[in-house]
């Protein structure tokens, strides 16, 4: 039923796709130079390259650096992978043009997400140093590409979200992994509002493990393919050019830690809005405003996967985001969160079901079944 519904509006939303170019081809590239491989002093590079989309992550570039991994990982001493141009690392997945394909009947959404979700894995068991100079935007995808490796350097222009609850989708990447994992339930409340954390917020929530002033990433970078040789000396030099964690601002949610810790340690989203609703300061109205605003369905289905994730080895959280992405596929508010926030961009979802009551368990539970599957039994990865 979702899915007729979807595909009753689908020719609308082509039309209207082409009018921003964001048909493209099965492999969703548009230039065979998406990202730039480099061996410099025995150690690999990796260079996004698609600086005028934020260097958001395709099907193209995926499958160009999953065996690039595999091949360096036999005899490389580190992997350095990072974004071109200084505004972004990786803005996220292109989802929009899964959505485009996906309204002509295209599966490009589940090949695209069962291997990038593939090399998220790969990356979290890499066996040799992997450095991710965060410089700029990284959302979604980019987390993906990074947060699951050993060294995530951060500078004062890098702003982290994930902000999938916009455009109906829900933190996946290994979200469901991580999130959990932060301190107290700010995991949580990042998945579930797509709050941004700028800066050095994100070392403080241990999303980088380095803090390096952007003005000094070229010397960094220069010092590790020049004397990076090992792990220890990897370590080292990225120490050197480290700002102490002391010497930076408080975590700029730390007043707010007490209230996430309460509000979204409830057992139930619907608690979670009493919980807001009885606070009434001016975070908890913010608060309740983004939840007015995001897709319910999507909440809904965070607040699950981060539960069951908080369980899970990275591999198996994977396998579970490739099923519940199955069954964003087949669902409504997908399609409907990237056509207004991506194609229309009238940022005016109407979200089916539009209220969090009427989400119910069923619905949930409907995307963590392995009939939503398309590429066959259990969504092994």
């Amino acid at each position: 039923m979702l899915i007729n519904n979807i595909f009753l509006y689908s020719r609308v939303i082509l039309r209207r796709a082409t009018l921003f170019k964001t048909v493209f081809p099965r492999n969703m590239s548009t230039s065979e130079e998406d990202v730039l491989f480099n061996v410099k002093n025995n150690k690999g590079i990796i260079i996004l390259n698609r600086p005028k989309a934020l260097n958001a992550l395709n099907l193209s570039m995926v499958e160009k650096i999953h065996p690039k991994l595999l091949e360096w990982e036999k005899d490389k001493d580190f992997v350095l992978i990072k974004g071109m141009g200084d505004k972004a690392f990786c803005s996220g997945g292109d989802v929009r043009a899964v959505i485009v394909a996906g309204l002509k009947g295209d599966k490009l959404g589940h090949t695209f997400f069962r291997k990038e979700y593939t090399l998220n894995g790969l990356i979290g068991s890499y066996k040799i140093p992997y450095i991710a100079l965060i410089d700029g935007i990284v959302m979604g995808g980019g987390v993906g590409l990074s947060i699951h490796g050993k060294y995530r350097v951060a500078t004062e222009r890098t702003i982290f979200a994930m902000p999938e609850t916009m455009i109906g989708f829900f933190s996946d990447v290994g979200g469901s992994y991580f999130l959990p994992r932060m301190k107290g339930k700010l995991g949580w409340y990042l998945a579930i509002t797509g709050h941004r954390l700028k800066g050095s917020d994100v070392l403080k929530a241990g999303i980088a493990t380095h803090y390096c002033e952007s003005t000094k990433l070229t010397d960094l970078e220069n010092d590790l393919l020049s004397n990076g040789s090992d792990e220890k000396k990897v370590e080292n030099i990225l120490s050197k050019f480290s700002t102490d964690e002391k010497k930076l601002p408080e975590f700029s949610l730390n007043p707010f830690m007490d209230k996430i810790n309460h509000c979204f340690g409830a057992p139930s989203v619907e608690e979670v809005i009493k919980r807001l609703q009885a606070d009434g300061s001016d975070w908890a109205k913010q608060t309740l405003k983004v939840l007015s605003e995001v897709s319910p369905t999507s909440v809904k289905v965070i607040f699950k996967i981060l539960e069951l994730g908080a369980t899970k080895d990275l591999k198996d959280c994977l396998e579970m985001e490739y099923q519940v992405a199955s069954g964003c596929l087949a669902n409504h508010d997908f399609y409907e969160g990237v056509r207004a926030l991506l194609i229309d961009k009238d940022k005016n979802p109407k979200w089916k079901p539009k209220t969090y009551e009427e989400v119910t368990q069923e619905i949930v539970e409907k995307h963590f079944s392995s009939s939503t599957n398309h590429e066959g039994p259990r969504n092994k990865l």
